[in-house]
Protein backbone atom coordinates (compact mmCIF):
# COMPACT_ATOMS: atom_id res chain seq x y z
CA UNK A 1 0.00 0.00 0.00
CA UNK A 2 2.77 2.58 0.92
CA UNK A 3 4.50 1.34 -2.31
CA UNK A 4 1.55 2.36 -4.80
CA UNK A 5 1.24 5.99 -2.51
CA UNK A 6 4.40 6.96 -3.02
CA UNK A 7 4.42 5.89 -6.89
CA UNK A 8 1.32 7.81 -7.42
CA UNK A 9 2.97 10.91 -5.61
CA UNK A 10 6.26 10.85 -7.47
CA UNK A 11 3.74 10.54 -10.53
CA UNK A 12 2.17 13.23 -9.61
CA UNK A 13 4.90 15.36 -8.53
CA UNK A 14 6.62 14.30 -12.53
CA UNK A 15 3.00 15.78 -14.33
CA UNK A 16 3.62 18.97 -12.32
CA UNK A 17 5.93 20.71 -14.90
CA UNK A 18 2.62 21.62 -17.34
CA UNK A 19 1.44 24.81 -16.88
CA UNK A 20 -1.74 25.89 -18.86
CA UNK A 21 -2.58 28.88 -20.41
CA UNK A 22 -0.73 31.15 -22.73
CA UNK A 23 3.08 32.32 -21.75
CA UNK A 24 2.73 36.31 -22.06
CA UNK A 25 4.53 38.56 -25.02
CA UNK A 26 4.94 42.19 -24.70
CA UNK A 27 3.78 44.15 -27.22
CA UNK A 28 5.97 46.63 -26.96
CA UNK A 29 8.14 45.63 -30.04
CA UNK A 30 5.23 45.90 -32.33
CA UNK A 31 4.43 49.79 -31.18
CA UNK A 32 6.13 52.03 -33.93
CA UNK A 33 9.08 53.76 -32.30
CA UNK A 34 9.06 57.38 -34.16
CA UNK A 35 12.52 58.47 -34.68
CA UNK A 36 13.15 61.36 -34.15
CA UNK A 37 9.71 63.00 -32.62
CA UNK A 38 7.83 65.18 -35.42
CA UNK A 39 7.93 68.43 -33.60
CA UNK A 40 12.09 68.10 -32.39
CA UNK A 41 12.91 69.57 -35.51
CA UNK A 42 12.72 73.47 -33.98
CA UNK A 43 16.59 74.14 -32.58
CA UNK A 44 14.99 74.20 -28.91
CA UNK A 45 15.55 70.24 -28.74
CA UNK A 46 18.08 67.99 -29.00
CA UNK A 47 18.01 64.32 -29.63
CA UNK A 48 19.92 63.83 -26.44
CA UNK A 49 18.56 61.28 -23.46
CA UNK A 50 16.42 63.75 -20.72
CA UNK A 51 17.59 63.81 -17.52
CA UNK A 52 15.75 61.91 -14.96
CA UNK A 53 15.69 64.69 -12.46
CA UNK A 54 14.90 66.70 -15.29
CA UNK A 55 14.53 69.91 -12.51
CA UNK A 56 17.67 70.80 -11.64
CA UNK A 57 18.24 71.48 -15.54
CA UNK A 58 16.61 75.10 -14.20
CA UNK A 59 19.43 75.36 -11.37
CA UNK A 60 17.38 76.64 -9.05
CA UNK A 61 18.13 75.88 -5.19
CA UNK A 62 14.47 77.05 -4.09
CA UNK A 63 12.82 74.85 -6.47
CA UNK A 64 14.91 71.58 -5.94
CA UNK A 65 14.35 72.20 -2.34
CA UNK A 66 10.81 72.31 -3.01
CA UNK A 67 10.28 69.19 -4.97
CA UNK A 68 12.73 67.20 -2.43
CA UNK A 69 10.37 67.99 0.42
CA UNK A 70 7.62 67.44 -1.86
CA UNK A 71 8.98 63.34 -2.64
CA UNK A 72 9.06 63.06 1.05
CA UNK A 73 5.52 64.89 2.65
CA UNK A 74 3.13 64.61 -0.32
CA UNK A 75 0.03 62.97 0.28
CA UNK A 76 -0.66 61.12 -2.98
CA UNK A 77 2.99 59.65 -2.53
CA UNK A 78 2.00 58.48 0.98
CA UNK A 79 -1.28 57.06 -0.81
CA UNK A 80 0.75 55.31 -3.84
CA UNK A 81 3.26 53.95 -1.46
CA UNK A 82 1.00 52.36 1.03
CA UNK A 83 -0.59 50.74 -2.33
CA UNK A 84 2.85 49.28 -3.35
CA UNK A 85 3.48 48.11 -0.03
CA UNK A 86 0.06 45.95 0.29
CA UNK A 87 0.60 44.72 -3.59
CA UNK A 88 3.79 43.59 -2.37
CA UNK A 89 2.39 41.89 0.33
CA UNK A 90 -0.34 40.36 -2.16
CA UNK A 91 1.96 38.83 -3.96
CA UNK A 92 3.99 37.18 -0.70
CA UNK A 93 0.72 35.66 0.07
CA UNK A 94 0.40 34.15 -3.87
CA UNK A 95 4.13 32.82 -3.12
CA UNK A 96 2.84 31.01 0.45
CA UNK A 97 0.78 28.69 -1.63
CA UNK A 98 3.78 26.83 -2.71
CA UNK A 99 4.41 26.03 0.57
CA UNK A 100 2.92 22.94 2.70
CA UNK A 101 0.43 24.06 5.22
CA UNK A 102 0.63 22.70 8.82
CA UNK A 103 -2.31 21.86 11.51
CA UNK A 104 -1.44 21.31 14.94
CA UNK A 105 -4.39 19.87 17.31
CA UNK A 106 -5.45 18.70 20.29
CA UNK A 107 -8.59 17.56 22.10
CA UNK A 108 -9.71 16.01 25.33
CA UNK A 109 -13.53 14.46 25.19
CA UNK A 110 -15.50 12.46 27.25
CA UNK A 111 -17.97 9.92 25.29
CA UNK A 112 -19.37 6.91 23.91
CA UNK A 113 -18.84 5.77 20.54
CA UNK A 114 -21.86 3.95 18.33
CA UNK A 115 -20.86 -0.07 18.92
CA UNK A 116 -22.61 -0.38 15.18
CA UNK A 117 -19.89 2.03 13.82
CA UNK A 118 -17.18 0.00 15.28
CA UNK A 119 -19.08 -3.46 13.86
CA UNK A 120 -19.07 -4.40 17.70
CA UNK A 121 -22.63 -6.02 19.54
CA UNK A 122 -23.88 -3.87 22.11
CA UNK A 123 -22.23 -0.55 22.48
CA UNK A 124 -18.92 0.96 23.33
CA UNK A 125 -17.81 1.72 26.99
CA UNK A 126 -18.37 5.54 28.08
CA UNK A 127 -14.96 7.31 28.88
CA UNK A 128 -12.20 9.59 28.37
CA UNK A 129 -10.47 9.99 25.01
CA UNK A 130 -7.58 12.29 24.55
CA UNK A 131 -5.83 12.84 20.83
CA UNK A 132 -2.94 14.90 19.82
CA UNK A 133 -1.77 15.34 16.26
CA UNK A 134 0.15 16.89 13.46
CA UNK A 135 -1.67 17.50 9.89
CA UNK A 136 0.49 18.27 7.00
CA UNK A 137 -0.89 19.26 3.50
CA UNK A 138 1.24 20.15 0.14
CA UNK A 139 -0.71 21.42 -2.81
CA UNK A 140 0.71 19.84 -6.25
CA UNK A 141 0.97 22.56 -8.76
CA UNK A 142 -0.13 20.00 -11.79
CA UNK A 143 -1.21 22.55 -13.97
CA UNK A 144 0.38 25.59 -13.13
CA UNK A 145 -2.81 27.32 -11.09
CA UNK A 146 -0.12 28.65 -8.17
CA UNK A 147 2.65 29.50 -10.60
CA UNK A 148 0.14 31.51 -12.93
CA UNK A 149 -0.94 33.20 -9.83
CA UNK A 150 2.18 33.89 -8.54
CA UNK A 151 2.80 35.60 -12.13
CA UNK A 152 -0.38 37.62 -11.97
CA UNK A 153 0.31 38.49 -8.80
CA UNK A 154 3.98 39.93 -9.56
CA UNK A 155 2.27 41.57 -11.97
CA UNK A 156 0.19 43.35 -10.62
CA UNK A 157 3.15 44.42 -7.85
CA UNK A 158 4.90 45.63 -10.75
CA UNK A 159 2.03 47.40 -12.39
CA UNK A 160 0.96 49.50 -8.43
CA UNK A 161 5.21 50.07 -8.68
CA UNK A 162 4.72 51.96 -11.98
CA UNK A 163 1.41 54.08 -10.66
CA UNK A 164 3.62 54.80 -7.82
CA UNK A 165 6.62 56.24 -10.45
CA UNK A 166 3.79 57.62 -12.23
CA UNK A 167 2.68 59.52 -8.80
CA UNK A 168 6.26 60.43 -8.24
CA UNK A 169 7.03 62.63 -11.55
CA UNK A 170 3.24 63.93 -11.30
CA UNK A 171 4.24 65.39 -7.79
CA UNK A 172 7.60 66.39 -8.60
CA UNK A 173 5.91 68.25 -12.43
CA UNK A 174 2.65 69.69 -10.23
CA UNK A 175 5.29 71.45 -7.81
CA UNK A 176 7.54 72.58 -10.51
CA UNK A 177 4.24 74.36 -11.97
CA UNK A 178 3.38 75.32 -9.04
CA UNK A 179 6.45 77.40 -7.72
CA UNK A 180 6.25 78.70 -11.91
CA UNK A 181 2.60 79.89 -11.75
CA UNK A 182 3.71 81.62 -7.97
CA UNK A 183 7.05 82.67 -10.20
CA UNK A 184 4.75 84.04 -13.48
CA UNK A 185 2.32 85.94 -11.05
CA UNK A 186 4.77 87.71 -9.34
CA UNK A 187 6.69 88.31 -13.11
CA UNK A 188 3.34 89.72 -14.00
CA UNK A 189 2.87 92.37 -11.51
CA UNK A 190 5.89 93.38 -11.81
CA UNK A 191 4.85 94.34 -14.97
CA UNK A 192 1.60 96.02 -13.89
CA UNK A 193 3.30 97.94 -11.41
CA UNK A 194 5.51 99.43 -13.81
CA UNK A 195 3.12 99.86 -15.99
CA UNK A 196 1.50 102.09 -13.15
CA UNK A 197 4.66 103.58 -12.51
CA UNK A 198 4.86 105.03 -16.20
CA UNK A 199 0.96 105.62 -16.08
CA UNK A 200 1.29 107.42 -12.94
CA UNK A 201 3.86 109.92 -14.35
CA UNK A 202 2.03 110.36 -17.60
CA UNK A 203 -1.20 111.21 -15.12
CA UNK A 204 1.32 113.46 -13.58
CA UNK A 205 2.25 115.42 -16.61
CA UNK A 206 -1.56 116.14 -17.79
CA UNK A 207 -1.92 117.04 -14.23
CA UNK A 208 1.03 119.42 -14.08
CA UNK A 209 0.10 121.15 -17.93
CA UNK A 210 -3.47 121.15 -16.68
CA UNK A 211 -2.35 123.87 -13.98
CA UNK A 212 -0.07 125.73 -16.99
CA UNK A 213 -2.99 125.87 -19.36
CA UNK A 214 -1.11 123.77 -22.17
CA UNK A 215 -3.64 120.49 -21.30
CA UNK A 216 -7.70 120.15 -21.37
CA UNK A 217 -9.48 118.11 -18.36
CA UNK A 218 -10.56 115.55 -21.04
CA UNK A 219 -6.70 114.72 -21.78
CA UNK A 220 -6.29 114.67 -17.47
CA UNK A 221 -9.31 112.13 -17.53
CA UNK A 222 -8.48 110.21 -20.14
CA UNK A 223 -4.79 109.29 -18.55
CA UNK A 224 -6.18 109.05 -15.44
CA UNK A 225 -8.99 106.30 -16.92
CA UNK A 226 -6.22 104.43 -17.93
CA UNK A 227 -3.77 104.54 -15.05
CA UNK A 228 -6.89 102.74 -13.13
CA UNK A 229 -7.57 100.55 -15.63
CA UNK A 230 -3.93 99.21 -15.32
CA UNK A 231 -4.41 99.42 -11.29
CA UNK A 232 -7.40 96.85 -11.63
CA UNK A 233 -5.52 94.67 -12.88
CA UNK A 234 -2.81 94.19 -9.66
CA UNK A 235 -5.59 92.64 -7.08
CA UNK A 236 -6.14 89.38 -9.82
CA UNK A 237 -2.69 88.72 -10.43
CA UNK A 238 -1.98 89.30 -6.33
CA UNK A 239 -4.76 86.11 -6.13
CA UNK A 240 -3.05 84.13 -8.82
CA UNK A 241 0.44 84.33 -7.07
CA UNK A 242 -1.12 83.52 -3.48
CA UNK A 243 -3.53 80.50 -4.66
CA UNK A 244 -0.15 79.47 -6.43
CA UNK A 245 1.49 79.44 -2.85
CA UNK A 246 -1.24 77.59 -1.07
CA UNK A 247 -1.49 74.82 -4.28
CA UNK A 248 2.85 74.95 -3.18
CA UNK A 249 2.41 74.75 0.18
CA UNK A 250 -0.24 71.48 0.22
CA UNK A 251 1.78 69.78 -2.60
CA UNK A 252 4.65 69.74 -0.12
CA UNK A 253 2.70 68.66 2.63
CA UNK A 254 2.22 71.86 4.52
CA UNK A 255 -0.81 73.77 5.36
CA UNK A 256 -1.88 76.47 2.63
CA UNK A 257 -0.82 78.95 4.27
CA UNK A 258 2.83 77.94 5.45
CA UNK A 259 4.13 78.49 1.63
CA UNK A 260 8.21 78.88 1.57
CA UNK A 261 8.77 82.71 1.88
CA UNK A 262 11.34 82.42 -1.02
CA UNK A 263 8.47 81.26 -3.74
CA UNK A 264 6.66 83.86 -2.31
CA UNK A 265 9.67 86.34 -3.10
CA UNK A 266 9.82 85.00 -6.46
CA UNK A 267 9.19 87.04 -9.73
CA UNK A 268 11.30 85.22 -12.53
CA UNK A 269 9.51 82.09 -13.75
CA UNK A 270 12.35 78.93 -14.43
CA UNK A 271 13.47 78.93 -17.71
CA UNK A 272 15.86 77.11 -20.00
CA UNK A 273 18.28 78.85 -21.92
CA UNK A 274 19.96 75.28 -23.35
CA UNK A 275 17.95 73.08 -25.96
CA UNK A 276 15.99 70.80 -23.96
CA UNK A 277 16.97 66.70 -24.33
CA UNK A 278 13.79 65.03 -25.82
CA UNK A 279 15.12 61.73 -26.72
CA UNK A 280 13.13 59.77 -29.26
CA UNK A 281 9.74 57.32 -29.10
CA UNK A 282 11.72 54.14 -28.81
CA UNK A 283 13.13 55.33 -25.39
CA UNK A 284 9.97 57.40 -25.13
CA UNK A 285 8.10 53.89 -24.68
CA UNK A 286 10.62 52.30 -21.95
CA UNK A 287 10.37 55.01 -20.01
CA UNK A 288 7.02 56.41 -19.47
CA UNK A 289 5.66 54.39 -16.31
CA UNK A 290 2.27 54.88 -16.89
CA UNK A 291 3.19 52.42 -20.29
CA UNK A 292 4.84 50.13 -17.58
CA UNK A 293 2.24 50.23 -15.79
CA UNK A 294 -0.27 49.00 -18.88
CA UNK A 295 2.24 46.79 -19.53
CA UNK A 296 2.32 44.76 -16.64
CA UNK A 297 -1.30 45.21 -15.93
CA UNK A 298 -1.39 43.26 -19.67
CA UNK A 299 0.76 40.68 -18.03
CA UNK A 300 -1.31 39.90 -15.12
CA UNK A 301 -4.41 39.78 -17.29
CA UNK A 302 -2.82 37.19 -19.72
CA UNK A 303 -1.71 35.11 -16.57
CA UNK A 304 -4.44 34.93 -15.15
CA UNK A 305 -6.26 33.10 -18.17
CA UNK A 306 -4.03 30.31 -17.13
CA UNK A 307 -5.51 30.76 -13.50
CA UNK A 308 -8.95 29.72 -15.25
CA UNK A 309 -8.08 27.68 -17.20
CA UNK A 310 -6.40 25.28 -14.47
CA UNK A 311 -10.04 24.55 -13.43
CA UNK A 312 -11.05 22.69 -15.80
CA UNK A 313 -8.53 20.21 -14.65
CA UNK A 314 -8.47 17.91 -10.78
CA UNK A 315 -6.64 19.71 -8.03
CA UNK A 316 -4.46 17.10 -6.40
CA UNK A 317 -2.73 17.61 -2.65
CA UNK A 318 -0.54 15.22 -0.74
CA UNK A 319 -1.57 15.30 2.70
CA UNK A 320 0.08 13.17 5.89
CA UNK A 321 -0.96 13.06 9.98
CA UNK A 322 0.90 11.94 12.99
CA UNK A 323 -0.39 11.73 16.29
CA UNK A 324 -1.17 10.06 19.24
CA UNK A 325 -4.70 8.69 20.54
CA UNK A 326 -5.02 7.14 23.92
CA UNK A 327 -7.52 7.48 27.08
CA UNK A 328 -5.41 9.10 29.89
CA UNK A 329 -3.03 11.72 28.85
CA UNK A 330 0.01 9.73 30.25
CA UNK A 331 -0.37 7.23 27.45
CA UNK A 332 -0.46 9.65 24.83
CA UNK A 333 3.38 8.62 24.34
CA UNK A 334 3.09 5.40 24.35
CA UNK A 335 3.81 3.55 20.86
CA UNK A 336 0.73 1.75 21.38
CA UNK A 337 -0.85 5.23 20.43
CA UNK A 338 0.79 5.68 17.94
CA UNK A 339 -1.40 6.81 14.53
CA UNK A 340 -0.37 7.56 11.05
CA UNK A 341 -1.83 8.52 8.06
CA UNK A 342 -0.44 9.62 4.08
CA UNK A 343 -2.15 9.81 0.56
CA UNK A 344 -3.50 11.91 -2.36
CA UNK A 345 -6.46 14.03 -1.90
CA UNK A 346 -8.07 14.51 -5.36
CA UNK A 347 -11.18 17.15 -6.16
CA UNK A 348 -12.34 17.91 -9.18
CA UNK A 349 -15.54 19.84 -10.26
CA UNK A 350 -16.44 17.20 -13.04
CA UNK A 351 -18.67 17.14 -14.97
CA UNK A 352 -19.56 21.26 -13.81
CA UNK A 353 -16.92 22.82 -16.24
CA UNK A 354 -19.39 25.23 -17.84
CA UNK A 355 -18.30 27.62 -14.92
CA UNK A 356 -14.82 27.12 -15.55
CA UNK A 357 -15.13 27.54 -19.33
CA UNK A 358 -17.31 30.98 -18.40
CA UNK A 359 -14.13 32.16 -16.52
CA UNK A 360 -11.69 31.39 -19.53
CA UNK A 361 -14.07 33.60 -21.34
CA UNK A 362 -14.35 36.28 -19.02
CA UNK A 363 -10.18 36.05 -18.37
CA UNK A 364 -9.71 36.27 -22.23
CA UNK A 365 -12.02 39.02 -22.94
CA UNK A 366 -10.20 41.33 -19.24
CA UNK A 367 -6.86 40.08 -21.34
CA UNK A 368 -8.09 41.84 -24.54
CA UNK A 369 -8.92 44.92 -23.10
CA UNK A 370 -5.30 44.94 -21.40
CA UNK A 371 -4.02 45.07 -24.60
CA UNK A 372 -6.49 47.75 -25.91
CA UNK A 373 -5.70 50.01 -23.15
CA UNK A 374 -1.76 49.20 -23.56
CA UNK A 375 -1.85 50.54 -27.28
CA UNK A 376 -4.16 53.58 -26.62
CA UNK A 377 -1.51 54.58 -23.84
CA UNK A 378 1.79 54.51 -26.08
CA UNK A 379 -0.26 56.29 -28.55
CA UNK A 380 -1.61 58.73 -26.44
CA UNK A 381 1.92 59.25 -24.89
CA UNK A 382 2.88 59.78 -28.09
CA UNK A 383 0.28 62.43 -29.03
CA UNK A 384 0.59 64.46 -25.67
CA UNK A 385 4.80 64.28 -26.41
CA UNK A 386 4.28 65.45 -29.84
CA UNK A 387 1.51 68.45 -28.66
CA UNK A 388 3.97 69.35 -25.56
CA UNK A 389 6.85 69.70 -28.45
CA UNK A 390 5.02 71.79 -30.66
CA UNK A 391 3.29 74.37 -27.99
CA UNK A 392 6.33 75.04 -26.48
CA UNK A 393 8.15 75.32 -29.65
CA UNK A 394 5.67 77.63 -31.33
CA UNK A 395 5.68 79.63 -27.70
CA UNK A 396 9.12 80.39 -27.92
CA UNK A 397 8.54 81.74 -31.14
CA UNK A 398 5.89 83.97 -30.33
CA UNK A 399 7.87 85.13 -26.99
CA UNK A 400 10.53 86.32 -29.52
CA UNK A 401 8.30 87.85 -31.42
CA UNK A 402 6.67 90.25 -28.24
CA UNK A 403 10.05 90.81 -26.92
CA UNK A 404 10.92 93.05 -30.51
CA UNK A 405 7.57 94.11 -30.12
CA UNK A 406 8.30 95.50 -26.67
CA UNK A 407 11.43 97.07 -28.14
CA UNK A 408 9.28 98.78 -30.97
CA UNK A 409 6.39 99.85 -28.43
CA UNK A 410 8.74 101.32 -26.25
CA UNK A 411 10.55 103.48 -28.63
CA UNK A 412 6.95 104.79 -30.31
CA UNK A 413 6.00 106.17 -26.26
CA UNK A 414 9.40 108.06 -25.87
CA UNK A 415 8.79 109.90 -29.41
CA UNK A 416 5.25 110.45 -28.77
CA UNK A 417 6.07 111.69 -25.37
CA UNK A 418 8.72 113.80 -26.66
CA UNK A 419 6.21 115.47 -29.74
CA UNK A 420 3.87 115.57 -27.47
CA UNK A 421 6.15 117.65 -24.85
CA UNK A 422 7.00 119.81 -28.35
CA UNK A 423 3.30 120.75 -29.39
CA UNK A 424 3.64 118.47 -32.24
CA UNK A 425 1.05 115.80 -31.20
CA UNK A 426 -1.97 115.62 -29.49
CA UNK A 427 -2.21 113.80 -26.52
CA UNK A 428 -4.20 110.73 -27.82
CA UNK A 429 -1.08 109.72 -29.45
CA UNK A 430 0.82 109.37 -26.35
CA UNK A 431 -2.17 107.50 -24.83
CA UNK A 432 -2.05 104.91 -27.95
CA UNK A 433 1.44 104.53 -27.40
CA UNK A 434 1.24 103.75 -23.51
CA UNK A 435 -1.69 101.56 -23.54
CA UNK A 436 0.50 99.73 -26.44
CA UNK A 437 3.54 99.30 -24.06
CA UNK A 438 1.64 98.48 -21.74
CA UNK A 439 -0.12 95.47 -23.66
CA UNK A 440 2.46 94.05 -25.23
CA UNK A 441 4.56 94.13 -21.60
CA UNK A 442 1.74 92.07 -20.29
CA UNK A 443 1.73 89.84 -23.36
CA UNK A 444 4.84 89.45 -23.13
CA UNK A 445 4.59 88.63 -19.03
CA UNK A 446 1.80 86.05 -19.93
CA UNK A 447 3.98 84.38 -23.12
CA UNK A 448 6.81 84.15 -20.24
CA UNK A 449 4.55 82.43 -18.07
CA UNK A 450 2.67 79.72 -20.85
CA UNK A 451 6.57 79.46 -21.57
CA UNK A 452 6.96 77.94 -18.31
CA UNK A 453 3.46 75.74 -17.67
CA UNK A 454 4.05 74.26 -21.64
CA UNK A 455 8.39 73.48 -20.70
CA UNK A 456 6.48 71.22 -17.06
CA UNK A 457 4.05 69.41 -19.67
CA UNK A 458 6.78 68.73 -21.75
CA UNK A 459 9.00 67.20 -19.15
CA UNK A 460 5.90 65.27 -17.75
CA UNK A 461 5.37 63.90 -20.90
CA UNK A 462 8.19 62.47 -21.54
CA UNK A 463 8.39 60.49 -18.28
CA UNK A 464 11.55 61.12 -16.43
CA UNK A 465 11.91 61.48 -12.78
CA UNK A 466 10.78 58.26 -11.50
CA UNK A 467 14.27 56.43 -12.07
CA UNK A 468 15.45 57.56 -8.22
CA UNK A 469 12.16 56.08 -6.90
CA UNK A 470 13.04 53.95 -4.07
Amino acid sequence: MMRRIFLAGVGALALSGCVVGPNYESPAPRAPAQTPFAGATSPAFTGDEPQGQWWQLFRDPTLDALIREALTANTDLRVAEANLRRARAVLSESRAGRLPSTTVSGSATYARQSGEALGLPGTSPTGDAYDVGLDVSYQLDLFGRIHRTIEASRADAEAVQAAFDLTRITVAAETTRAYADACSAGRQLAVAQESVRVQQETYDLTRRLLQGGRATMLESSQAGAQLDQTRATIPTLEAQRQTALYRLAVLTGRPPTEFPPAAAACATPPALAQAIPVGDGASLLARRPDIRQADRQLHAATARIGVATADLYPSISLGGSIGSSATSPGNLGHSDAFRFSVGPLISWSFPNIAVARARIREARADADAALASYDGTWLNALQETESALTRYARELDRLNTLRRAHGQAAEALRIARLRYQAGRENFQVVLDAQGALAAVDSQVAQSEAALSDNLVTLFLALGGGWQDAS
